[in-house]
């Protein structure tokens, strides 16, 4: 018992050390926030005991350096005067606050050595606070104001950008929510979706009208609606087009197969018999049993309803400005009608279990052609969106 409590003492020690270590070196490396937390979640037990003292001293000095770095940072910007700095400057003064706040649950931290606790000199940072986020709150209306007086829909994405973080930080300043609503509209990229058929066949229109109905496909996202009807005030970017190129249709095929299938099964027992016929007994006298087998034998008669589809086509992306290409993809799909059913003579459990369920169909009608096409588009479906969701029209 006193070993395992040993070897425990001495693992608690060499783990304790790691940690301090750790701490001592994101100290060195400026990472005083990274040693902050490290310390205080070391200090959330046991935080008077001996064994955290090099805790407390640690978490004294990273406090105290990170604080004088902030400071001295917030006296630099401060003098260079640039609205574009708002955004540290709000960011600093809330680390500085937030730094203070992790660490005040905790106090008081007793140096014991010394027999005093340490030192954490806090200060009150509300005004900061509230008077740099005024500031950046102006910057970013400003900012993103005249980005929506742009032409570009990246500018109008930035703008957005802004709005919403004007929001989060500062909630129903001014009109910035109406702008921002206003931003994602402008800088959205509207595509027009349609079909054409270059082939010698009519395309049902229930799948003309499945695969445009991109609204099942999940794709609209912030910045990229797909429209498969055209709609009123929308300035259209780009167009994205599924050309039918060729569609194949086999012909009606029943292919008969006839074979015979043979399987030995056990049927009770039986006397084994000498070669010249006669019982063969044991050491007692009886006469020995063996497994009795016989042989189940069909003959079986199986066919085979097939049609395939085979459906060509290539989706083309268009910047509708310009009227240019802008990539081209080529797709394919295949759908497969097959319905296999068998008769049979003889005793049909000579057949393997599996093959049973064929002797239970029967034959079914051919689907037509326009039933071919549409089935085939499922499966041309699931690949068109693969297209679209792997190549965007803006990169």
């Amino acid at each position: 018992m006193k070993k395992i409590t040993l070897l425990f003492s001495i693992l608690f020690l060499a783990l304790s050390s790691c940690g301090v270590k750790t701490t001592q070196s994101l100290i060195s490396d400026g990472n005083y926030d990274g040693a902050i937390d490290r310390a205080v979640e070391a200090l959330r037990t046991k935080k008077d005991s001996k064994g955290k003292q090099d805790y407390v001293y640690l978490l004294e000095e990273a406090f105290a350096k990170g604080k004088d770095r902030d400071l001295r940072d917030l006296e630099m910007m401060t003098k260079e005067a640039n609205p574009a700095n708002a955004e540290r400057i709000y960011n600093t003064y809330l680390q500085l606050n937030n730094r203070q706040e992790k660490i005040r649950p905790l106090l008081p931290l007793p140096l014991l050595k010394q027999g005093k606790n340490a030192s954490f000199p806090f200060d009150n940072y509300s005004n900061e606070i509230v008077s740099s986020k005024n500031a950046l709150s102006k910057y970013l209306y400003e900012n993103a104001s005249a980005l929506l007086k742009s032409n570009n829909k990246l500018d109008f994405r930035k703008a957005y950008d802004d709005f919403f973080y004007l929001e989060s930080i500062n909630p129903g300043y001014k009109n910035s929510k109406k702008l921002m609503t206003d931003a994602q509209f402008k800088g959205t990229d509207f595509v027009d979706v349609y079909a054409t058929n270059e082939t010698n066949m009519v395309i049902p229109k229930r799948l003309q009208d499945d695969l445009l109905d991109f609204k099942t496909y999940g794709l609209n996202d912030k910045w990229t609606v797909y429209h498969s009807a055209r709609q009123k005030n929308i300035a259209y970017d780009y167009s994205l087009i599924i050309n039918f190129v060729q569609i194949n249709i086999s012909p009606e095929q029943i292919k008969e197969k006839e074979f015979i299938k043979e399987r030995q099964i056990k049927d009770g027992v039986k006397t084994l018999l000498d070669g010249r016929g006669r019982p063969v007994k044991d050491s007692l006298g009886k006469e020995i049993k063996v497994d009795n087998y016989r042989m189940l034998r069909a003959k079986i008669y199986e066919f085979r309803q097939f049609k395939s589809c085979q459906i060509t086509a290539k989706v083309d992306y268009v910047d509708i400005k310009t009227n240019q290409l802008l990539q081209s993809f080529p797709v394919s799909s295949e759908f497969i009608f097959e319905n296999i059913y068998a008769t049979y003579k003889g005793d049909r459990n000579a057949c393997e279990d599996n093959y049973m369920n064929y002797f239970d169909r029967r034959s079914v009608p051919f689907p037509n052609n326009e039933q071919m096409v549409y089935d085939t588009g499922e499966d041309l479906k699931a690949r068109l969106k693969d297209i679209i969701v792997r190549n965007k029209f803006r990169r």
